[in-house]
């Protein structure tokens, strides 16, 4: 069971993470604008969010195991279809297919971990498909140009294939595991439930995480020009993705004594907005640090907080929960750094668009002091 949880973590984040480093390749082939190549990255995250709903209600009418093997099927087609794409109208749409089957895996995770899993073992086991995702963040950006495409021929459309059809394997196997409850005995309710504070209240803190991590991702490489330090962005890169790694592994150590404790989800907001913050203040490999440490600790604060809805509300809630914090975190996510794009497009300073994101963190904050993490 494990291993499956951590295989389709991985498949939360690969499908997404290969865009940036082919997006030079599907760019010159199918001549794509500078918008359209960064839409390659901008528009399933925004589909991320779009698509919890499905997500929900596959959940209340098929059960959490169906859905993560449907949502997968889905991703494939989609993740698939973009390296069969014989044009900009089809990569798009099939991206945004591979969007809608990510969306609908993340609360497919949280709502089969009490099927799967005792109790105790829930912080453990969202601490196990985590790991996975955030790894495959950095697998996704870290080995398709050196190690997969040249085994390709240098195909970006191989490379697609190769990185999409396994998953098929994967939904597959998830029907290996007896203990399930295949099918909810009746129908549940599906929407986010607006009258619980934690709906919101978790949504938005998960969008700190979120537009912390892609917003600096997105202009870090913009930062380092206009300061003249372009030439440390491989390097800055590599580092920032590969704290996240640290953050899963660390998180597999700790999530049994973080996760469900309000001093934790505190400390690890705080730091996040300190390491986006010092971004601004220092230059050089010192503003890159901050900029690893704060993806070290935005991926500790991701975990705990997708960790939170099977501790707190019951098995049948957990998937609703789950959907409405991903439909805010996500909106979030890719709102919050868009506005800051804006902003530093009108003033010419792309370090406004990094205060945006730290205003909102800040704005955010006291609803992390108000947290209520009482079982429901």
């Amino acid at each position: 069971m494990a291993m499956l949880l951590w295989l389709a973590g991985v498949y939360l984040r690969i499908p997404i993470l290969v865009a940036p480093p082919l997006a030079p390749f599907i760019a010159d082939e199918l001549a794509l604008s500078q918008t359209l190549t960064g839409a390659l990255t901008t528009l399933p995250i925004l589909m991320l969010a779009i698509g919890a709903m499905p997500g929900s209600l596959s959940i209340s009418r098929i059960g959490p195991r169906n859905t993560l093997a449907l949502a997968m099927v889905i991703m494939v087609i989609g993740s698939a279809g973009r390296g069969l794409a014989p044009g900009t109208f089809t990569l798009f749409l099939t991206s945004a297919v591979m969007g809608l089957g990510i969306a609908m895996m993340q609360p497919a995770l949280p709502a089969l971990l009490p099927r799967w899993l005792e109790p105790k073992h829930l912080a453990f086991g969202s601490a196990i498909y985590m790991n996975g995702m955030l790894m495959g963040e950095f697998i996704g950006a870290g080995i398709t140009l050196p190690l997969i495409m040249p085994l390709l021929e240098n195909s970006w459309r191989a490379t697609l294939l190769v990185w999409s059809l396994p998953a098929l394997l994967v939904a597959a196997a998830l029907f290996l595991p007896k203990r399930d409850l295949a099918r909810p005995t009746r129908k549940v309710a599906w929407l986010p439930d607006w009258q619980n504070p934690l709906t919101l209240k978790l949504g938005l803190l998960l969008g700190v995480s979120g537009s912390m991590f892609f917003g600096v991702n997105a202009y870090m490489g913009a930062l380092l020009e206009q300061r003249g330090e372009f030439e440390n962005l491989t390097e800055a890169l590599f580092w920032y993705n590969f704290a996240q790694v640290i953050a899963s592994l660390l998180m597999l150590k700790m999530a049994r004594h973080w996760v469900g404790r309000k001093a934790p989800l505190i400390i690890m907001l705080i730091f996040s907005l300190l390491g986006t913050l010092g971004m601004l203040v220092f230059t050089g490999w010192w503003a890159i640090a901050s900029a690893t440490f704060m993806s070290c600790t935005a991926g500790v604060l991701l975990i705990m907080m997708v960790a939170l809805p099977p501790l707190l509300v019951p098995a049948s809630e957990t998937g609703r929960l789950s959907a409405g914090n991903f439909l805010i975190g996500y909106t979030m996510a890719f709102a919050v750094p868009m506005l800051g794009g804006l902003l530093s497009d009108w003033t010419g300073d792309v370090r406004h668009a990094i205060a945006v994101i730290i205003t909102y963190g800040i704005l955010i904050s006291p609803l992390a002091i108000k947290l209520n993490l009482q079982r429901q």
